[in-house]
């Protein structure tokens, strides 16, 4: 209760206004604020209704999101059904694809922070009751779940859903089919420029996300596992109607949540982060799946371990075939039941007490779910593999942790070693490749393009796609303190922490040092005594800084390292 007091009391001019604690916008107090909204078109009715705020990553930029303007409106239209007012929001969405070959890749990750500031300050300054999340793709989904989290008003997600496989002359085609073509095949003359760009005409056939096991995909995926989506929603493809229905329904229900008070904090559990980490390991999930579960769950005060992750996969039989884990798509999963058939097959090593969006728990959800009835979904007596499709490697490189996708490397490189070939960024490693400076057994470990060294915790896409273009991803090994791209597959291993701007192991690797991993016993390690890296260490001086002003300056100042989320939660 705040009152103001506009003279001293007992003036007969005194007036008392009382800020109501049902409402902000009832009582001739909030006048204020309801001339602006009657300013734009809303009526003295909708103020004693709950007032939801829908953030909306549209944009003309990307087919992954350029259809959920339409998608909007029938969210909204379920809200106004359900008897709440909505009020849609700009948030922006990028697509990495594009800046893929330039530095400004690097900005990819770090946009999270910035979604979620805005999802935050809207939800904070327009005093909504609740949220409706719309986006597609890799770092917007988590950047929009991580604000929802931070205000923990009632929400829920509506995933724009994966775009059809594309065809042409010689099959399926897909984005990522694109990109090894682009950097790995083309400079070395093993595809034409003619077939090329019928490739090009045809891989991506209209709206959604990229239909591969990508970071967008995997994040789907997950934000249905752990209950921030409505159950069975999020891998409908984009153009399919049962996307719109979705989207009204989940209007609808966030109007129910508000109701009855079900905030983030009720569904996004210790548990619920579990089983999505188990989800992820089930589906040979993107390596950005950590960064993001560390960082959701920090911004509700649930601390996860790296660690937990390797635990887990250990223990998770790899269930999904969609590439880059095998030949299927995601319209495959889709047909094959979805994220419900999934989750039905993964039901005894799931937490079923934790609540959805839907309001019920998982357990009441899958009392009425059938299994998988398609390859791309495999069943837990006869999976994929028997080990989950990720493991966190340690050793003198990564003493903090390192990652790999174990369900997207030939199994002749899960134990190698190499002389390693360094270098300070992803294009120079790229240039090598091409340039035939890489041999069968070579170890490239590309460095500084980490959180702090690229800064942003850049995508190593360049080297990773030319070692598949060129046909070196059975017989070369990669290591870097960056990431991948959920499209990367192959023996590399990313998040090496410490990293090396920060004077970690990384930084003093020279050519001709011999790289060690064994992926079954989790180990990484560079052939050196204690002593000769101690020698290194100390003689050794960090690089002048890339980027020395603008947000990614004041994301490698804030940010967190990579073992802990490589988020911009250094308050915490």
């Amino acid at each position: 209760m705040i009152e103001i007091n506009r003279r001293e009391e007992g003036d007969p001019y005194v007036r008392r206004l009382k800020f109501k604690k049902d409402g902000f916008f009832t009582g001739p107090e909030a006048a204020h604020r309801r001339q602006i909204y009657k300013g734009a078109g809303y009526m003295d009715e909708d103020f004693d209704k709950p007032h939801i705020g829908v953030a909306n990553a549209w944009t003309e930029a990307s087919p992954a999101h350029m259809h959920l303007r339409r998608l909007a409106e029938c969210v909204k239209a379920g809200i106004w059904q359900a008897g709440g007012v909505p009020f849609e929001f700009g948030v922006f969405a990028t697509c990495g694809n594009i800046p893929i070959g330039t530095e400004n890749l690097k900005y990819e990750l770090a946009i999270r922070d910035a979604l979620a500031a805005s999802v935050e300050i809207m939800s904070k300054v327009h005093l909504f009751g609740g949220l409706v999340l719309l986006a597609s793709c890799d770092n917007i989904i988590p950047g929009q779940l991580m604000g929802a989290a931070r205000v923990n008003l009632p929400s829920i997600m509506v995933t724009g859903g994966p775009m059809l496989a594309g065809q042409w002359s010689k099959g399926t085609v897909v984005s990522p089919d694109i990109n090894e073509a682009v950097f790995g095949a083309l400079p070395v003359d093993a595809i034409s420029e003619q077939e090329l760009s019928e490739m090009e005409n045809h891989s991506c056939p209209g709206a959604g996300a990229c239909p591969v096991m990508g970071t967008a995909n995997t994040m789907q995926i997950l934000t249905e596992a752990m209950g921030m989506a409505l159950f069975g929603s999020a891998t409908i493809p984009a153009v399919f109607a049962d996307k719109q229905r979705a989207a009204r329904a989940t209007g609808q229900q966030i109007v129910e949540l508000v109701k009855q008070g079900i905030r983030p904090s009720d569904v996004v559990t210790e548990g619920a982060l579990t089983n999505a980490i188990v989800v992820n390991a089930a589906i040979g999930g993107s390596t950005n799946a950590p960064l993001h579960i560390m960082s959701l769950g920090r911004e509700l005060g649930i601390e996860i371990e790296l660690g937990r992750f390797d635990e887990i996969s250990r223990n998770t039989p790899l269930l999904s075939s969609v590439i880059p884990n095998g030949p299927h798509t995601i319209i495959d999963f889709y047909k094959a039941g979805g994220v419900p058939s999934l989750l039905k097959e993964l039901e005894p090593l799931l937490d079923p007490h934790a609540l959805t969006a839907n309001g019920s728990t998982l357990a009441d959800l899958l009392r009425k779910t059938s299994s998988s009835h398609g390859e791309a979904i495999a069943s837990l007596d006869t999976p994929v593999k028997k080990e989950g499709g990720l493991a966190v490697l340690k050793g003198n490189i990564a003493p903090r942790g390192a990652i790999v996708r174990t369900s997207a490397i030939k199994s002749e490189m899960l134990v190698h070693s190499g002389p390693a070939k360094v270098f300070n960024s992803d294009q120079e490693a790229w240039e090598a490749i091409i340039e035939g400076g890489i041999q069968p057994g070579d170890f490239i470990v590309v460095r500084y393009e980490g959180v702090k060294g690229a800064p942003g915790m850049k995508e190593v896409m360049l080297s990773t796609d030319a070692l598949c273009g060129v046909g070196l991803e059975g017989s070369v090994g990669l290591i870097t303190d960056g990431r991948f791209s959920g499209f990367n597959h192959g023996p590399i291993i990313g998040h090496i922490s410490p990293e090396a701007m920060e004077g970690g192991v990384l930084a003093i690797i020279e050519d001709g040092d011999m790289i060690e991993v064994d992926i079954p016993a989790r180990r990484l390690n560079v052939r050196l005594s204690e002593g000769e890296i101690g020698r290194r260490l100390g003689s050794w001086q960090p690089p002048e800084v890339k980027t020395k002003t603008g947000f990614l300056a004041l994301y490698a100042k804030m940010a967190l390292p990579a073992d802990q989320g490589a988020a911009m939660q250094s308050w915490s």
